[in-house]
């Protein structure tokens, strides 16, 4: 009698064993930055893939260094590009002549383009899937939440501000109507911690994103301060997972938001 195999993490899940949308109703939050840095804090455990969606300003390779990778192909599959963290990455920046290319397209071709950033990799096993989106409730998002079926969970990405909750609360909406059942809000910038004394200021005000979840019936995930040297790491392709000065907190946000998708 043949033994049966346990079966893998991607058997398991269509793509990986859990997918996670990163959403944000507006720019400027710090979504990509949240996304990269729940990857690589995860990969230390896990084995996590990021998907970049964001076809427009596929920010994710600067973020981790490796913009000036190209991926190979292989029998006419794409191998995602592999960090120096453990993390495998697949973005439309890694095939655009030039890093100020725009992408000139309509709908559709954006629809095709993101279908066969998912179904051409070469994905191998994964454990978790991070999908960047970009700001809004657009195309992209609405055509990852369709290929997808679904996705275990959306993480909203809000700073403390009205203006940001009132737009963050707009991709709750989205994600309810696409269907996706798990939804969490991350405050990030919810204090700054100077660098001098160490003293916590509240430079955007602080517990919009808790306010929001409460109001929302959602889950609250976390908080995430602004750190002056998380500003310049991103800079130079340095995740702020790494760095004395902020790891703590994202090490933190991953757990919960690991512990939260397999609740």
């Amino acid at each position: 009698m043949t033994e049966k195999r346990a079966p893998t993490s991607t058997e398991r899940g269509r793509y990986a064993a859990r997918t996670v949308m990163v959403l944000s109703g507006k720019g400027g939050v710090g979504k990509s930055t949240v996304a990269v840095n729940l990857a690589v804090a995860l990969g230390e455990k896990l084995s996590v893939g990021l998907l970049d969606a964001d076809l427009h300003g596929p920010d994710v390779p600067k973020l981790l260094g490796v913009e000036h990778v190209r991926p190979e192909v292989h029998e006419g599959r794409l191998r995602p590009v592999e960090t120096p963290y453990r993390v495998k990455v697949v973005s439309m920046g890694f095939l655009l002549p030039r890093s100020d290319s725009p992408l000139i397209w309509r709908g559709p071709l954006k629809m095709k383009a993101l279908q066969q950033l998912f179904d051409q990799v070469e994905w191998g096993r994964l454990d978790l899937l991070v999908v960047d989106l970009p700001p809004g409730t657009g195309d992209e998002p609405l055509s990852v939440a369709q290929i997808l079926g679904g996705a275990d969970g959306a993480v909203i990405v809000t700073t403390p501000q009205e203006l940001a909750r009132l737009d963050a609360s707009k991709a709750i909406s989205f994600a309810r109507e696409v269907g996706i059942k798990r939804i969490g809000v991350v405050e990030n910038m919810s204090r700054l911690v100077c660098p001098h004394c160490g003293e916590e200021i509240d430079l955007f005000g602080r517990g919009g994103g808790e306010a929001l979840a409460a109001e929302a019936g959602v889950d609250f995930l976390g908080r995430l301060p602004l750190v002056p040297a998380v500003i310049g790491a991103g800079d130079r392709g340095i995740p702020a997972a790494i760095l004395p000065e902020a790891r703590g907190a994202f090490v933190e946000l991953a757990l919960s938001v690991w512990g939260w998708l397999n609740a």
